[in-house]
């Protein structure tokens, strides 16, 4: 079986990936989010060069229909930064849509899911690599439901990945339940973000051990428990055989947060911290961590 990553590019091996920002936002634009949005193209190609300044290669999109992705746009900056870039389909939580987008999607979800990973995203020709989904507060509702549904029966008819929003971390064993015990979607396809969120290493390593990929994904937020619990957290899923399950990313949602807007931004994920974790980790456990893993992670034998 040989596997590819789908990029807006075109499938490429595993290992063209290199250095891997495995969950960031180069266009993102939610009516939740109101004059935050991510939706200038000389912006991401400034952010994706500074990526590339700082040894980068690759980035995952995880930016869902609805929510601004700018699929078109994708190409050019990837070839003009030489950044890799894969594009996600999926849905968001329900609070990020009206309710004529909804409706529109009844019936059809795992069909729209499936057009844009196998024929494009709208009229650009970019096909989507992944199916990006969301969860609740320590809850899955009958939206969160739906959409996982929908993309576990995209996934049986394509092999695409499934990218799980956690809602501040929560809520990864229902995730896994839903997605692996009721639709069977074998776990290494499942890749559970924010966990760096909720610093349960319990649940984590519960997690870790059905197979599934957990991303670490984003700088410290108010009040979030994060950047200086995250090294032990790695440690503990490192030393306990999960290396090969964990992910790295920046996850920026919004303009302000853009290294070229004075935020931390993509660069800072391989400049802060990626030698903070060398320090916890060791140099060869984090370049797993960056570079095999993401193309493990998003590789597919598409069908």
């Amino acid at each position: 079986m040989v596997s590819w990553v789908r990029t807006v590019l075109g499938d490429v091996r595993p290992a063209a990936l290199g250095v891997c920002d495995a969950h960031d936002h180069l266009f993102f634009s939610s009516p939740r989010l109101p004059g935050q949005e991510l939706q200038h193209a000389s912006a991401a190609r400034a952010e994706l060069a500074a990526f590339a300044a700082q040894g980068g290669n690759s980035v995952v999109q995880w930016t869902p229909y609805g929510l601004g992705r700018r699929a078109a746009d994708l190409p050019p900056l990837s070839r003009e930064t030489g950044v890799l870039v894969v594009a996600a389909t999926g849905l968001h939580q329900a609070v990020h849509y009206d309710d004529e987008t909804l409706t529109g999607l009844r019936g059809r979800l795992a069909e729209v899911f499936v057009a844009e990973l196998t024929e494009g995203i709208g009229t650009s020709g970019v096909r989507a690599g992944l199916i990006k989904v969301a969860g609740g507060f320590h809850a899955l509702d009958a939206h969160a439901r739906w959409t996982m549904r929908a993309a576990a029966e995209a996934h049986h008819a394509t092999g695409a990945p499934i990218a799980v929003h956690l809602e501040l971390g929560t809520g990864a064993l229902d995730v896994l339940d839903l997605l692996c015990g009721e639709s069977g979607v074998l776990p290494q396809r499942v890749i559970l973000g924010h966990l760096n969120r909720s610093p349960d290493v319990v649940a984590q390593l519960q997690a870790a051990h059905t197979g599934c990929y957990l991303a670490f994904d984003g700088p410290s937020r108010a009040h979030h428990a994060t950047d200086w619990r995250m090294p032990g957290a790695l440690r503990a899923l490192a030393d306990a055989g999960y290396g090969d399950r964990l992910l790295l990313g920046g996850d920026t949602t919004t303009a302000a947060a853009r290294s070229v807007s004075g935020g931390p931004g993509m660069p800072y994920l391989l400049r802060r911290v990626r030698p903070r974790l060398e320090a916890e980790l060791g140099e060869e456990t984090v370049e797993q961590i960056l570079t095999r893993n993401p193309g493990a992670a998003f590789a597919v034998d598409w069908r």
